[in-house]
């Protein structure tokens, strides 16, 4: 059990992955924000997991004629639940093969769309009205998309051997792939477009298989991209799940949970979850939910710690009660009521009056314009803490 040792001490070293928010919520309020995280990570295992089963089923249908794309997400996810206890550890020393082995894949997409069409065919294509997808939702969707992953990204690098390696090595890295796997996706969609439609300048979607379908990729460009499909999802939702399991541990100290039976509990929840499919067709609205649930949490975040605390969060931050900020009964109330009020403007702006400017950039304004006015007289109750890394204080 050496393993489970050295994962519970890798857990418990550095803050709780909720500290930071436990200083704008409170040590209970900070509870909810932890909550939708979770929730938001177990839709994107059950993303993840799919369209990691989908292209394992298209090489074995293409293979043997079988097909059961439902039984091979809920093996992909089982494998994943097992890597997430077991096998962390190998899938971050396998991460650069993964990623060598993608920009491989990319190169070769890249080389083979632009030498079969010219990249004045890519710039005359017209949208397609029916798809109902407009720059504003675009906006919206990268946003959202970018500020999950984040929330990750920032749990998992916060064992970085300091704060600045932390933040320059996830950003860089973070910002290169997102951008690339966004252009990949751009260019490989475009290409197939013109290809089954004939012509550049169409917009008509013709037979296109379902949303958000791999398949298409692959019968495209070949069992190369599904396997790199499989591979760097299996990777990326490993993550996730140990991430996930992370924010439950890391939510309280009073009663420490144990790494284990949540990874456990959590798993199977994800491994069932992987077999609803349908999810797929409702991929947009998913991301639409991210931004509205998210957006204003960052919003709040940022107006407390660089404007109320003034960059300052003393060792009271871990406390579950009292200190300063226990505020009322551990639940800072105006986050809450203002992180509601974001969250409405976000789907208002998006379902009931769409915004030309999508909803993410709104929602992100108010929410720290309506923080920042509610908060401000309180100002001075921290002004009298001294200046210093929260590290340095445990």
């Amino acid at each position: 059990m050496n393993w489970y040792r050295r994962l519970e001490d890798r857990l418990e070293s550095g803050s709780d992955d909720s500290g930071v928010i436990r200083g704008a919520f409170g040590a209970k309020g900070s509870y909810l924000p932890v909550a939708v995280n979770v929730i938001i990570l177990m839709g994107w295992s059950w993303v993840q997991a799919m369209l990691a089963g989908i292209s394992v089923n298209y090489v074995v249908e293409q293979t043997t004629g079988f097909s059961n794309p439902i039984l091979f997400s809920v093996l992909c996810q089982a494998l994943v639940v097992g890597l997430a206890i077991l096998g962390h550890e190998g899938i971050e020393k396998a991460e650069p093969w993964f990623a060598l082995l993608i920009l491989l894949v990319m190169a070769f997409v890249f080389v083979t769309a632009f030498t079969g069409h010219a990249p004045s065919e890519y710039v005359q294509m017209s949208a397609d009205p029916s798809l109902e997808f407009t720059p504003a939702l675009a906006l919206d969707i990268v946003i959202s998309t970018a500020i999950s992953w984040t929330v990750l990204s920032g749990d998992l690098n916060r064992l970085a051997k300091s704060q600045r390696a932390g933040v320059v090595g996830s950003g860089l890295g973070y910002f290169t792939s997102t951008v690339l796997a966004m252009v990949l996706g751009l260019t490989a969609f475009s290409y197939i477009l013109i290809d089954r439609n004939g012509s550049a300048g169409s917009g008509d979607t013709g037979d296109w298989p379902a949303a958000f379908d791999p398949t298409g990729l692959a019968d495209e460009f070949g069992w190369a991209l599904a396997i790199v499909i499989f591979l760097s999802v299996m990777a990326t939702n490993t993550m996730v799940v140990y991430g996930m399991v992370n924010s439950v541990v890391g939510a309280q100290s009073r009663t420490r949970l144990r790494f284990l039976p949540v990874a456990l509990v959590l798993g199977a929840i994800s491994i069932i979850g992987s077999t609803w499919l349908a999810l797929l067709d409702q991929y947009t609205d998913f991301l639409t939910m991210i931004g509205a649930f998210f957006v204003p949490v960052f919003a709040i975040l940022i107006v407390d710690y660089y404007i109320i605390k003034r960059r300052v969060y003393t060792r009271d931050i871990l406390r579950d009660s009292g200190g300063l900020y226990s505020y009322a009964r551990g639940i800072n109330w105006v986050a809450v009521v203002v992180w509601v009020v974001g969250a409405l403007v976000s789907y208002l702006l998006t379902y009931a009056y769409p915004s030309p400017v999508g909803a993410t950039i709104p929602s992100f304004i108010a929410s720290f314009a309506l923080y920042l006015g509610l908060s401000w007289h309180t100002r001075g109750r921290f002004a009298a803490v001294s200046a210093g890394h929260l590290s340095a204080q445990v």
